[in-house]
């Protein structure tokens, strides 16, 4: 028998609030990269592209990551294999599992037909017995071949009160459970019956479109609505499709509330994969070797009379006495000290930044943009120093600022700016001075990456004071001077 379509589809989104400092809204929790040097992201893109039969992977990401996200991917990518198609579904905002999936489903039926199966794959989760996985999903292709709406339940190994569970006899589910308490937890897992939810799902796309058609039809007529209002742009083995204002309408529900815990379709695959969500800093200290004294450290740290910690740092050295049971978590802008009890209250933290509109809930002093990326090394109320890193063949948008001044010089490979009328190349050393207002444009046409150190100056020096003129990337073009666009 032929085997299905199957369209592996990694939901990109959230913030990984437990996980801050490392983890921010516009650096989440998929981008952690790990100590084998992959991120998150990256290993679910692995898995997928390793499963049989794979040419296309889709993933629902935010437009903000997009470009980050095909860097991840780009990494992956060998000129000696079979290439995949990546096809990306690009968020405004966020609106949860549901809506991600719904628009997933559509798309899919549209370019695949109803009979094509799609694997929902958190990239947000770590998963360590390839092979056994592999297993478990021909498992779940069989029970979706007969019309259910699998989901994949990890066997327990202890009562945790972080995770959903699911009630089940043999592949039937019996019920969906919310995070309990620790003595229900501890029930759950002495009756043999339940598996930890993990939130991945197989299902052939017309059984999953008629329960949302039957559950929650006004979330799929959106679904539909917003693809229709989409705009399409393609390249060389990529195509995406960027929803337009109309999804901010979507319901912010998750695909257990919206159709799994409602439905009489739901089947479950229990497995033990090596699965691990990585959902707060002690489940990720586990990840790192332990010394003797239980302590897991990365990066450099010197311990005195210290058990039990973790201890992570990205650059600076830390020193630690007469203390036990804590993570230490160290960045360029922000130190976390919490009791490994209360890991999962760290999203206090994050949420209180969010809500204050605080930049450390937002990005790192180091940004990613589509050309590369800047660090923030020193700020003050009239100047700013960055370090500027422009990828081969990559380009700045063409553009002004009104309320500051800049001076560029060249520390590493050779670069091209444009400054008013004048197209200057700046090798090592060199510099030029832009002045407010002056139309300007940094580029890189070398197969090396290019350094420059930027220094601003002027009353304003935030990044919204800038119009841009033109751009490589389909960022947004302003015409005026009254105009801000974010971001070079």
């Amino acid at each position: 028998m032929d085997l299905p379509t199957l369209i592996p589809t990694i939901l990109c989104g959230g913030a990984g609030s437990r996980l801050w400092p490392v983890s921010r809204s516009l650096h989440p929790k998929p981008f952690l990269q790990l100590q084998d040097g992959e991120s998150l992201l990256q290993k679910a893109f692995i898995r997928a592209a390793a499963l049989p039969n794979v040419d296309e992977i889709l993933t629902v990401t935010n437009r903000d990551l997009l470009f980050k996200t095909r860097d991840e991917y780009q990494t992956l990518i060998s000129d000696d294999k079979q290439p995949i198609l990546q096809k990306y579904i690009l968020e405004p905002v966020g609106r949860n599992t549901a809506s991600a999936i719904a628009i997933a489903a559509v798309e899919t039926a549209r370019a695949h037909g109803e009979n094509a199966h799609m694997l929902v794959l958190p990239a947000d989760q770590l998963i360590e017995e390839h092979g056994a996985f592999q297993q478990a999903v021909a498992q779940a292709i069989e029970l979706a071949n007969t019309g259910k709406l699998v989901t994949f339940g990890i066997r327990p190994q202890s009562p945790e009160t972080g995770y959903g569970y699911i009630e089940a006899a043999g592949s039937e589910v019996i019920r969906f459970v919310e995070k309990p308490d620790f003595e229900k937890a501890l029930s759950y897992i002495q009756s043999g019956n339940f598996c930890w939810n993990s939130g991945m799902f197989c299902f052939s796309v017309g059984a999953m479109l008629r329960e949302f058609d039957r559950l929650c039809p006004d979330l799929l007529a959106n679904a539909r609505r917003c693809l229709e209002e989409g705009r399409l742009a393609q390249g060389d083995g990529y195509l995406q499709l960027e929803l337009g204002s109309a999804f901010a309408q979507m319901p912010d529900l998750s695909i257990d509330y919206a159709v799994m815990e409602k439905t009489d379709n739901a089947a479950v695959v229990a497995c033990d994969i090596g699965w691990s969500d990585v959902g707060c800093w002690k489940a990720l200290g586990e990840l790192t070797a332990a010394d003797d004294n239980n302590n897991r450290v990365e990066g450099e740290a010197l311990l005195h009379n210290t058990t039990n910690c973790t201890i992570k740092s990205s650059g600076r050295f830390i020193g630690t006495v007469g203390i036990d049971n804590l993570v230490i978590v160290d960045t360029p802008d922000a130190l976390l000290v919490a009791d490994k009890q209360h890991t999962q209250d760290v999203k206090s933290i994050y949420a209180t930044l969010k809500g204050m509109d605080h930049e450390l809930h937002k990005e790192h002093r180091t940004v990613c943009r589509p050309w590369g990326s800047y660090t923030v090394l020193q700020e003050s109320d009239n100047y700013k120093i960055k370090r500027i890193e422009v990828k081969p063949g990559a380009s700045l948008s063409l553009q002004s600022h009104r309320h500051r001044a800049e001076h560029w010089v060249v520390v590493k490979g050779q670069a091209k700016a444009l400054n008013d009328d004048r197209e200057l190349v700046l090798n090592l050393n060199e510099s030029t001075y832009i002045p407010a207002g002056c139309k300007h444009r940094l580029s890189n046409e070398t197969n090396e990456a290019v350094t420059i150190i930027e220094v601003q100056s002027g009353s304003y020096l935030g990044e919204d004071d800038i119009v841009r003129f033109d751009d490589d990337y389909g960022r947004p073009i302003s015409h005026s001077l009254e105009c801000k666009c974010f971001s070079k």
